[in-house]
């Protein structure tokens, strides 16, 4: 079976806690890696495996700050046809940069070959819903497609 990496940006913590919660509903007879700090020298991109990417969104539309070493790594490679992914965007619909972060790297992947599961999930996190939630109806949506 594929293993399953999520990898997190984040500034607030809200991305992780919402990683964390759907690295729980994975079977446990899955291999689940999470990466705080990603880095694409760890990957072996030469095997099947799953991304799941959980990121919210800084500034004006930009990245987190401990994953913007992994999007530049991202930037320049050129071969991802290994890799199926799954985006987990969080934002503020008060900014016209709404998810921006997370349309940008589903963006970065499909160019380099990856292959998308499922649309990607973008959170409102000024609702004041816990986003958690949002994630995980979604994530359930789709999770058989983890097989394999």
């Amino acid at each position: 079976m594929k293993p399953i990496h999520f990898i997190v940006g984040t500034m607030l913590g809200s991305s992780e806690y919402v990683a964390d919660h759907l690295a729980t509903l994975v079977p446990d007879d899955r291999e689940v890696n999470q990466h705080l700090a990603p880095d694409l020298n760890d990957f072996d991109l030469t095997i099947p495996q799953i991304w799941i990417l959980c990121t919210s969104t800084h500034g004006a539309g930009d990245f987190p700050d401990n994953i913007l070493n992994f999007i530049d790594q991202l930037a320049i490679q050129t071969n991802l046809k290994h890799i199926d992914y799954a985006v987990c965007a969080l934002g503020d619909t008060n900014y016209d940069t709404f998810c921006q972060a997370g349309k940008t790297v589903d963006k970065m992947l499909k160019d380099r070959g990856a292959k998308q599961i499922i649309d990607s999930l973008n959170i409102d996190v000024s609702t004041g819903e816990i986003p958690e939630d949002h994630a995980q109806h979604w994530f359930e949506q789709w999770q058989d497609k983890l097989s394999g």
